[in-house]
């Protein structure tokens, strides 16, 4: 049996009292959009009229995937194992990111097929290395998904113990928008051709070939379909670790930034196992992964960016944390009409 998380939906009790203190903020009514929309969520989360945001912290979790022996993406697996080393390094594009905006970064290997040096500060919660080919078997056990989701959950209380109470995800893992895209599928309805992007950069004839192979893959499963199932067979080990750690978020009632395509398709997932989730989540921006605004919007989301990225790594979510920012700044900053004395202009 999968690991149980005992997440409670945000008390409403409280919205009357958040939403007159947004109200009567010195401002007209709802003129600062989706920052009150924003404010009203993170009060609701810490059941608090002043929420904070303390200790952001950006985890990646990484592993390498089986289906990538069949072509489906322009990378070869090794590009896994070279980027987290540059992470460590600090040259890359998540690591200005969270330099800039104060986040800690923290390298988790779920399942990368290659000798990390952990002395360097990588998480090892390496559950085997790499996933299998889901074109041909299911890509982790069980047992597998059971330890996936319990060593997602672990670093989430581990971040939870150092102060942090807002988290974003990330990935590193060659091959990954396959199984997402999967997932997308199967737990939407969605049909599978408008699920399949260009991932790290195929081109028209690439992205038909990826297509083809998932839809054998698809037609190969023979199991429940129940988002567990969907989540062992075409899983990856880091997106099976997300899930884990999503849901670990949310029952410590931490704000959970949701990146890009593979990361909304993790909170998918999370949500088809505990719809609760959701509440919890900061959808942060819509990426250019082809199949990504079809699954926000299936998932009536709105989210707070759209610049065209499609990097992973937390990268979106961190670009969108200043927007959180503000709106628990607007909370705790702002006066109130009775305080600045001012007469209600709206």
């Amino acid at each position: 049996m999968i690991h149980t998380f005992h997440i409670a939906r945000p008390d409403k009790q409280l919205q009357p009292l958040l939403q007159d203190k947004i109200d009567n903020l010195t401002k007209p009514k709802g003129s600062l959009g989706r920052l009150e929309e924003l404010a009203l969520q993170l009060g609701l989360i810490q059941q608090s009229l002043s929420p904070t945001l303390q200790h952001p912290q950006n985890i990646i979790f990484a592993a390498d995937h089986g289906i990538t022996e069949e072509g489906i993406s322009v990378s070869s697996r090794d590009v896994t194992w070279q980027q987290i080393l540059n992470f460590l390094e600090g040259g890359a594009g998540i690591n200005f990111l969270c330099r800039q905006h104060g986040f800690t970064l923290k390298v988790v290997d779920a399942g990368v097929d290659y000798d990390l040096p952990y002395e360097r500060g990588i998480f090892n919660r390496k559950v085997r290395r790499g996933s299998r080919n889901f074109l041909y078997e299911a890509a982790l056990t069980e047992e597998e998904l059971e330890q996936c989701i319990a060593r997602g959950a672990e670093v989430v209380r581990l971040c939870h113990e150092e102060g942090s109470n807002v988290l974003s995800f990330g990935e590193m893992g060659i091959g990954n928008t396959s199984p997402s895209s999967v997932w997308m599928h199967l737990m939407t309805g969605i049909p599978l051709e408008q699920c399949v992007g260009a991932g790290a950069g195929l081109d028209h004839a690439g992205i038909r070939h990826k297509y083809e192979v998932l839809s054998r893959a698809v037609a190969n499963y023979r199991g429940d379909k129940s988002a567990q199932d969907i989540i062992r067979y075409f899983g990856g080990l880091e997106m099976a670790m997300t899930v884990g750690a999503m849901l670990q978020a949310a029952e410590l009632r931490m704000v959970i930034l949701v990146d890009g395509f593979i990361m909304t398709n993790c909170i998918l997932a999370a949500s088809r196992l505990y719809p609760e989730v959701l509440d919890y989540a900061v959808f942060a921006h819509q990426g250019d992964e082809s199949g990504h605004k079809l699954l926000l919007d299936w998932l009536h989301v709105h989210p707070l960016l759209n610049l065209g990225l499609r990097l992973g790594e937390g990268s979106g979510a961190v670009c969108a944390f200043p927007i959180v920012d503000s709106a628990v700044r607007m909370l705790n900053e702002m006066d109130s009409f009775a305080q600045a004395k001012i007469t209600k202009y709206f």
